[in-house]
């Protein structure tokens, strides 16, 4: 059975080949799109979506446009992370698709009422949409069959405070509502949250783009490498493996010059894995909050695996995972896809 996603994003280098992951995926049906701001303005986001939609020749998907900011807080964005418009070298014309005529929040509350159990909810960015529609719909969280959000650091450094991680850094209100939630959801359906202490180890090198151009049939074969003058374009002969490139190219200079190495985190992608096959990652259950308060920790995951707060858990932590097995299954999912959707001549 196909499994019903709802996706809430804020597209973004990763958010993009999350997507991707998931369109390329048979067991996966995005039944919405929420557009996040946070990498990128929220109609930047939700332009974007639409974008790689035409791009991947996919079905009429409803694409919603989010709250356009954080909900206590002024929107901070990263495009010298992403890009100018999220999504790196890469660039898009604008789709002739048609935003939805409701919000997100609207989009979350509506498609959970109307297959109560049945819905994945995957955040691949601020948690502003879920939090506004948990204050439209309190049973939320009986109602979706499981969530995945990728944010937050645990017994991990952060990535933009020395404590904390980006996604949770742009609303960290909203993340605090979001567990706060959750704290009455049955164990079976806790958050599980992929944090910075696993998603870096999801390290894409060029040797991974060299793979998923082979499984494509794409040519030419296209080595990148740390030395190559910054920009460029992709001349891969598929549509799709030309978009991954670009993108992500300008995700590896930004590792490289802030001494990461020539590489790029698929923080974004691996949650959506996880969305599909929850057995490729190990977890722990945990109570997690969320500092709103520190001069220095605001933003900070914190998570009590101990029970000295007195209170159950609302959250599985991802502990660990095969690198390698993912990138594996993302090679293989969006090289086929990539073929099928653009056969070599």
């Amino acid at each position: 059975m196909r499994q019903k996603i709802l996706l809430d994003v804020d597209t973004g280098i990763d958010d993009a080949l999350a997507l991707l992951y998931l369109l390329a995926s048979p067991e996966a049906e995005i039944v919405g799109i929420a557009a996040t701001a946070g990498n990128v303005p929220a109609a930047q986001v939700a332009a974007n979506n639409l974008a790689l939609l035409d791009l991947c020749r996919a079905p009429g998907i409803e694409v919603a446009l989010g709250a356009g900011e954080p909900l206590a807080v002024p929107l901070r964005t990263t495009e010298d992370t992403h890009g100018p418009q999220g999504i790196g070298y890469a660039s898009f014309p604008p789709s002739p698709r048609a935003l939805s005529d409701r919000d997100a929040a609207r989009l979350w509350v509506d498609t959970v009422r109307a297959h109560p159990g049945e819905i994945v909810g995957l955040c691949t960015g601020p948690l502003t949409n879920l939090a506004l529609a948990l204050r439209l719909e309190p049973e939320l969280p009986h109602l979706l069959r499981r969530l995945v959000v990728m944010g937050g650091a645990f017994d991990h450094p952060g990535n933009t405070t020395p404590t904390s991680e980006w996604n949770v850094h742009v609303d960290p209100e909203a993340w605090k509502e979001v567990f706060d939630a959750f704290s009455v959801a049955p164990a079976d359906r806790r958050p599980v949250v992929c944090g910075l202490n696993v998603t870096e180890s999801i390290a894409m090198s060029p040797d991974h783009l060299v793979r998923l151009a082979e499984r494509a049939d794409s040519i030419p074969i296209e080595l990148l490498s740390e030395h190559d003058r910054p920009g460029g374009d992709s001349k891969a002969g598929n549509a799709i493996v030309r978009f991954v490139t670009d993108a992500v190219r300008f995700y590896f200079e930004f590792h490289r010059d802030h001494a990461q190495g020539y590489l790029a985190h698929m923080h974004d992608p691996f949650a959506a894995a996880v969305a599909l096959d929850p057995a490729l990652a190990r977890t722990r259950p945990a109570t997690v909050d969320v500092e709103l308060g520190g001069a220095l920790t605001r933003g900070t995951t914190v998570a009590d695996r101990a029970g000295m707060w007195g209170r159950k858990p609302n959250a599985d932590i991802v502990t660990g995972t095969d690198p390698e097995a993912f990138f594996d299954r993302l090679i293989a999912r969006v090289g086929d896809f990539a073929r099928a959707t653009y056969p070599p001549e």
